[in-house]
């Protein structure tokens, strides 16, 4: 396996692992919420005047994918919807407080996951953590590129 390779199943493990270790908690504290749900949450809490094209394309979805989503979302009580008065056509979402409990419950599960992994970045110098991002940067550069040459369009899908 050459470097190459042995970088893009390193990705792919770690991410499987962080998931897998994850993965129980996060169910037992976000009961009744599917991930995709509760990512929906933490944009449009992070996010002001979020709207389907932005959650859409910020978490790689269809539109379509992220209508259902925030439909059900406001069935649970956990966002609203609102227009500006300027702009009656667009619709905006917010988080009601009960979503805001579980964008916190949310928040704090990665808070101690930091916490738990925190020895292994401890560990790490300014310059590797330079090198990571920058890598990171041109990686995800390169993949936007990709999407955008194969004319994808998350938005109509």
């Amino acid at each position: 396996m050459n470097k190459e390779e042995q970088v893009i199943m390193g990705f792919r493990d770690l991410y499987n692992k962080m998931v897998w270790l994850n993965k129980d908690k996060m169910e037992d504290s976000l009961k009744g919420y599917k991930s995709s749900e509760v990512h929906c949450i933490e944009y449009i809490e992070r996010n002001v005047d979020s709207n389907v094209t932005k959650l859409a394309e910020s978490l790689y979805m269809t539109s379509g994918a992220i209508s259902k989503i925030t439909k059900k979302l406001i069935k649970k009580g956990i966002i609203e919807s609102y227009q500006k008065p300027d702009n009656k056509k667009e619709i905006y979402y917010r988080l009601t407080k009960q979503g805001k409990v579980i964008y916190k419950i949310h928040e704090e599960l990665h808070k101690e996951f930091q916490e738990r992994d925190k020895a292994v970045f401890e560990q790490v110098t300014e310059e590797q953590f330079d090198s990571m991002i920058s890598f990171l940067e041109k990686y995800s550069s390169h993949l936007d590129a990709e999407i955008k040459k194969q004319g994808i369009d998350i938005k109509s899908e």
